[in-house]
């Protein structure tokens, strides 16, 4: 189902029961952040500030902070339906790599529809603002953290095209607010919007740019997304809402973008500009610490009559981010597994921050299979930025960490199982040794072959026989227990002679 934009989602959240408002007067800097934060730990619902103290613009924030929110988000019941989507799709085409079944995707006759289209008004120009009356200073931006170096705008879609191919791209940056017509752009070294800066310092061009605010959900999911660097956003966008997304031309910058958004930045960068930005309060736990970064200049601020502004914010997890991420974990996993067959299912656990730690599970063929994952993974896309990798057996459940650990502190011996590699990390991870590079490990927690460095039997898991499991199913309610039958079934994990069969 596609949302108009993010006023038609926020009615959704309504009807559902997922939103509660808050009309209280409430400031923007550090209030708004200590009541989410609260919500958002205790599982709580999506929050509209009717009242920011200072503006009358709406803030809402925690919209997708929970797994019904995320499906109602893009539209469906469970995000596992857009994986299967995903599924069908790519199966219609033969074997190759990734990046090609991705773009195969994109080629079949069912995607044709989705691509963008322009049109020629939306609701992103209801009001139009240049001049001194663009400014910053009309939003309710969130002043996250004590420490934090300013507001930051934290759910921006910023819209970017490379200077020489002219593929667009949509990418998901924080924005420092320095003043009311400038801000920080936070495009981290691996990401697509700084391939195409660098590309625009070459020859000390400014680049122009556009940032917009709300529409569809399926917008910031997708400007989120580890697509490959040749695949639009917004078809991929389009996919998921199974509609295209309308687009109008900027009023100052060669730049399209969502027609239905609720608030739309202009503007350029210079590339011979850069200013101090940060600290910030982030995913990790952690505040990242202030470096230079580009400077964005706003030359004109388009809205609708009445905007919604949204917001997020991150911190030691779990956040709303944490949702968006397991989206995705979702999501592109068949891509892994068609490249990948060996792969049964993957974990990126909220608390890695999603490029810390990995736990994937395989189906073992051969001595070193799990070593041979884990360097293929660093060889693909974002998940090349993963810090440690966990391989476990097929049969292990990678959701359930009681058991992974079990597996690791069970299944490892160091110094065989345990692999150190040099490699590119997340800019934001503060333990590595250099900026944006570091060490890297894989800890191979499958059982062991004989040619693996193991010369004994494999013991065997402790395992009840089958044939008493169902004996005792059916005595289970002369017994006298003060647990039901289905109780005593709900182990931390469970264990069948079929599943530790060689």
């Amino acid at each position: 189902m596609a949302y108009r934009n993010l006023k038609d989602f926020v009615q959704r959240l309504k009807h559902e029961n997922e939103l509660v408002e808050i009309a209280k007067p409430v400031s923007p800097r550090l209030e708004m952040t200590e009541i989410t934060d609260r919500v958002s730990k205790a599982k709580g619902p999506a929050l509209l500030f009717t009242n920011p103290e200072g503006y009358d613009v709406p803030v809402l924030i925690n919209a997708y902070g929970s797994e019904r929110r995320m499906a109602l988000a893009l539209g469906v019941d469970c995000v596992d339906e857009i994986a299967d989507r995903i599924r069908k799709l790519v199966a219609m085409k033969p074997p190759g790599t990734w990046r090609e079944k991705l773009a195969a995707l994109f080629e079949l006759k069912e995607i044709a529809q989705y691509f963008p289209k322009q049109v020629k008004e939306g609701r992103c120009k209801e009001v139009i603002l240049k001049g001194d009356q663009a400014s910053l200073d009309r939003l309710p931006v969130m002043t996250c953290w004590p420490n934090d170096g300013g507001p930051y705008i934290t759910l921006p879609q910023i819209y970017t095209r490379d200077p020489v191919t002219g593929i667009r791209n949509v990418g998901l940056y924080r924005m420092q607010v320095f003043n009311g017509l400038t801000t920080g752009m936070h495009w981290q070294i691996h990401k697509v919007g700084a391939s195409h800066f660098r590309e625009y310092a070459k020859n000390k061009r400014r680049m122009e740019a556009a940032v917009a605010l709300g529409g569809d959900p399926a917008l910031l999911y997708s400007a989120s997304a580890p697509l490959p660097p040749n695949i639009d956003e917004l078809l991929f966008c389009g996919f998921l809402r199974r509609s295209p997304v309308e687009l109008v031309k900027c009023e100052t910058v060669d730049v399209d973008v969502p027609a239905d958004a609720e608030i739309v930045l202009e503007g350029y960068i210079d590339p011979e500009e850069e200013r101090m930005e940060g600290p910030f309060g982030d995913h990790t736990g952690y505040y990242s610490l202030a470096e230079p970064y580009p400077v964005f200049h706003i030359t004109c601020i388009t809205m609708a009559h009445d905007p919604i502004y949204p917001s997020t914010i991150v911190g030691i997890p779990p956040q709303e981010d944490a949702f968006i991420g397991k989206a995705t974990e979702r999501i592109f996993l068949p891509l892994l597994q068609m490249t990948f067959p060996e792969i049964v299912d993957l974990e990126l656990p909220v608390e890695g921050g999603f490029h810390s730690l990995a736990i994937v599970s395989i189906k073992k063929s051969y001595p070193g299979h799990g070593f041979k994952i884990a360097h293929s993974l660093w060889g693909m896309g974002m998940m090349s930025l993963t810090k440690s990798i966990i391989v476990v057996d097929a049969h292990v459940n990678v959701h359930e960490y009681g058991e992974v650990l079990w597996r690791v502190a069970n299944n490892v011996a160091p110094e065989r199982d345990v692999q150190f590699v040099k490699g590119p990390v997340d800019a934001l991870d503060n333990s590595s040794e250099y900026p944006s590079f570091g060490s890297k490990m894989c800890i191979d927690a499958t059982r062991k072959l004989p040619n693996e460095g193991y010369n004994r039997p494999w013991p065997p898991d402790i395992s009840m026989s089958g044939e008493v499991k169902k004996k005792i199913d059916r005595l289970w309610s002369e017994l006298g227990l003060p647990i039901s039958l289905e109780e005593s079934k709900r182990r931390v994990f469970q264990i069948t002679p079929e599943d530790i069969a060689p």
